[in-house]
């Protein structure tokens, strides 16, 4: 990638003092804990990147090595990603490249780095990051990829793609096709529409709103799911976690084939009026049945814990 001529640049720098502070404690058997307070700002340099688009929807890739990342909507036909730059010092936030470019209504803005963490004390190291926070329009399809870093998205319709190799995923007010993925965090999913993906290695799950297609799925952790009036399944559901309980509220009139599995050492709690019921007892774990008119299946998986079914 080169640098965009048509991205202006502005540039602040703000330097703050290193504070380092290490308390000795007794290294006899049974004396007190050493309690170690480390405070470090460290360089922080600001810039910030701006792309007019005509074409809707108009497409935003951002990628960060290391950092959080935030989009949130506005009523310009442009675009605004604002950088943040955090290092130890000014040579270590020399070492963060952001490149920018635009092709079209495709804007794409990474930042990398080619140094290495930075020992600052007994344990403890300093690791530069790039934050990128990003203005968008409201028809937006978005790509977002961080190493190390939460995700925000509010209040965006399009195609959103989300990948964190260690952070927490939010987003809110989001509609069209949405993955969220990350290998270590929760995801929250509030007043969603359309085609949905989440998946986590580690973490829960919280969803609110009117899917259409739904995958869920988290290798430890719960998943709640409240699925308001309005929801129509267009495919099969499937949620599921390795470790944990699933709570499932559905609204009046929603139509759905259930398909609930606890595992071994797990119950099925159901509250809906179903009807075919089978299973669900204390022999019989899983449980099956359809709820209003049926249709699409339902599954519902967990290695170990409690399915919860539920009126919203």
């Amino acid at each position: 990638m080169r640098n965009n001529p048509r991205a202006g640049t502005v540039s602040l720098i703000v330097t703050s003092r290193t504070c380092l502070a290490v308390c000795a404690a007794a290294v006899t058997l049974g004396g007190p804990a050493c309690v170690v307070n480390v405070e470090h700002e460290g360089q922080i340099e600001r810039d910030e990147k701006r792309f007019t688009v005509a074409k809707s929807p108009a497409e935003l890739r951002l990628y960060t090595f290391d950092g959080a990342s935030e989009v949130r909507s506005w009523d310009r036909p442009e675009v605004l990603v604002q950088i943040e730059k955090r290092g130890q010092d000014k040579d270590a936030v020399a070492k963060i490249e952001v490149l920018a470019e635009q092709k079209g209504d495709v804007v794409t803005v990474e930042a990398r780095h080619s140094g290495r963490t930075t020992f600052v004390g007994v344990g403890f190291f300093l690791s530069p990051s790039a934050k990128l926070v990003a203005s968008v329009p409201r028809n937006t399809n978005l790509v977002i990829r961080t190493n190390d870093g939460t995700v925000v998205v509010e209040r965006v319709t399009g195609r959103t793609e989300i990948r964190s190799g260690d952070g927490s995923i939010r987003a809110t007010e989001t509609s069209g096709e949405l993955l969220a993925e990350t290998d270590d965090g929760s995801i929250q999913l509030d007043d969603i529409a359309g085609r949905v993906e989440a998946r986590t290695g580690d973490g829960s799950i919280r969803l609110t709103g009117t899917p259409s297609r739904l995958r869920a799925r988290s290798g430890d952790g719960s998943v709640v799911l409240r699925i308001r009036s309005g929801a129509t399944m267009t495919d099969e559901w499937m949620v599921a976690t390795g470790d944990g309980s699933i709570t499932v509220e559905l609204p009046a009139g929603f139509a759905a084939q259930i398909d609930a599995d606890p595992g071994s050492d797990g119950r099925v709690r159901n509250d809906l009026m179903l009807t075919g019921l089978a299973g669900g007892t204390r022999e019989k774990r899983t449980l099956t049945g359809m709820l209003g008119t049926g249709g699409h299946r339902l599954s519902l998986r967990t290695a170990d814990g409690t399915i919860r079914l539920t009126n919203y």
